[in-house]
């Protein structure tokens, strides 16, 4: 049978819970595979997010839109997307920094913490369509270049099977045809010979 708890020891457990609440309030229980590969550009902007470190993310949106890209539509397809990313951000700035937020009903406080996990879950799929969508054009761009490289491949293979007919037809066909004629022509000659013609 265990012992009940002295009041003493239950009040420090009581005020840790309570000390603990606001950094676990708003813990959005992200798996760090659902981050993105350590050096992708969404895994930098969502780990930036959960160490409240908002304006270094959002420089790094800023500057991810603003380098040139090898794609050439590549800022037209991302520019309103890095612009969603960087209002959520400054939404999820808002929640997390609520002034008073010790003082709301443990409702408010909830509701606050799934407008939290809420824009967070939809910053992680912007970032994840930002990704798709470059890794999109790059499967494009690779596509492209199959396409060129096997149409100078064909365009080879036409030229050398032309070169071939050609040369069978013009040089050895004219060839054949005279070493054809001149037997004809013997033949006909020791015919004629023969019959006495």
């Amino acid at each position: 049978m265990a012992l009940p708890a002295l009041k003493d020891e239950a009040v420090p457990e009581q005020q840790k819970a309570q000390s603990e609440a606001p950094a676990n309030l708003f813990d959005v229980g992200v798996d760090k595979s659902d981050l993105g590969k350590p050096d992708s550009f969404r895994y930098r902007i969502l780990t930036w997010v959960l160490d409240e470190r908002y304006d270094q993310a959002i420089e790094e949106l800023r500057s991810f839109l603003d380098e040139p890209s090898e794609y050439p539509n590549f800022k037209e397809k991302i520019t309103r997307f890095i612009h969603h990313s960087t209002d959520l951000i400054y939404a999820i700035k808002a929640k997390r920094s609520f002034p008073g937020i010790n003082s709301l009903t443990r409702a408010k406080q909830q509701e606050l913490r799934e407008k939290f996990k809420e824009h967070f879950r939809e910053l992680q799929y912007i970032l994840k369509t930002v990704e798709k969508i470059q890794g999109d054009l790059r499967i494009q761009d690779v596509r492209s270049t199959i396409y060129v490289v096997r149409a100078a491949w064909v365009a080879v293979v036409a030229i050398l099977i032309l070169g071939f007919w050609l040369e069978v037809f013009n040089g050895l066909g004219q060839t054949t045809f005279i070493v054809v004629d001149d037997i004809f022509g013997q033949f006909a000659d020791w015919i004629t010979l023969k019959i006495g013609i």
